[in-house]
């Protein structure tokens, strides 16, 4: 059967279509799931106009109807897995970090949150065989947190090239929330140029919850980061990849969130991220993972070393 173009849809034309792919929509799984009123913005049509492109992308993409669980288990065997660089984080993880999913990392100042990151963008360069992804990354800096010594010290280790790995590597900062959300469409664009299997967002609520500030506006924060969530779901979903996101968590207990260890985000991020894992520090040097939300893999901790030379058991 041949492969449809965005042509096919009903009432797109030479213009219209020219108009999608300028705005990153280059295929018709993108426009499908995509909101009428993102894509109305985005190609500066009318709302009306957006939901009839939408509605033919979603016949022509033969989308939004049932599957059977073979289908899905079928679908199932393209999910790759990334390493940590630890053995008992790996296993924890069911054999490493899935592709398709967002993972995110929580945990108090020091807990080694953006130490993990760097150790993923390093391992992401790696062959498949290797438990790599043999892939580029790109990285949504918000914390201006990114060391480049860091990637040079973990590659050594690994016996990589530590020039070939920072150039696969590619870092934005992200300056403010509005900032950190359009990233996330410049990295869409990247990923049709190189091969993206990684994707890490440090840290995903700090913007957020400066700008955001008291109760009045905690519904359109939660809205916004919803939206952040979703972008980076679809974007996981469209290129095979891992999303890695880190959160802070409440310094002290307060009227939102009760509980000191838990992350920001309230039930929007919770609920958008596949995997969820508390990072806290042990003794001795030590850290500790714990799976606190999966859709397959049963709660655990894992114990792991972060050293000089990276991720460790």
């Amino acid at each position: 059967m041949a492969t449809k173009s965005l042509e096919d849809i009903p009432g797109v034309g030479p213009a219209i279509s020219e108009k999608l792919r300028e705005s990153g929509y280059n295929d018709l799984l993108a426009i499908a799931v995509a909101s009428p009123k993102e894509l109305a913005e985005a190609c500066e049509i009318g709302e009306k106009k957006a939901m009839d492109i939408i509605e033919g992308a979603k016949m022509c993409a033969d989308i939004g109807g049932f599957e059977t669980g073979e289908d899905i288990l079928e679908r199932r065997k393209t999910v790759t897995k990334l390493t940590t660089g630890s053995k008992a984080f790996d296993e924890l993880m069911g054999g490493g970090l899935e592709s398709q999913s967002i993972v995110e990392f929580f945990g108090e100042f020091g807990s080694c949150k953006t130490q993990v990151c760097f150790q993923l963008a390093v391992n992401a360069t790696l062959p498949e065989e290797s438990g790599g992804l043999d892939s580029d990354v790109i990285m949504i800096d918000s914390e201006n947190t990114f060391r480049p010594e860091r990637i040079i010290q973990m590659s050594e280790h690994l016996g990589l090239d530590p020039n070939e790995v920072l150039k696969r590597i590619h870092v934005a900062r992200a300056y403010n929330s509005q900032h950190q959300m359009l990233l996330v469409e410049k990295a869409i664009e990247l990923a049709q140029e190189k091969k993206v299997k990684l994707m890490i967002v440090d840290s995903l609520t700090s913007h957020f919850r400066a700008e955001y500030i008291g109760r009045g506006a905690l519904a359109e924060r939660q809205q916004m980061l919803n939206r952040h969530m979703h972008e980076l779901l679809s974007f996981a979903t469209l290129n095979n990849a891992v999303i890695a996101v880190t959160n802070q968590v409440a310094a002290k207990p307060d009227a939102f969130f009760g509980d000191p260890t838990r992350p920001i985000g309230g039930h929007i991020v919770g609920h958008t991220a596949t995997f969820r894992l508390y990072l806290r520090k042990g003794k001795a040097g030590k850290r500790i993972a714990r799976l606190i939300d999966s859709p397959n893999l049963p709660e655990g901790e894992a114990v792991f070393m972060v050293s000089e030379n990276g991720v460790t058991d």
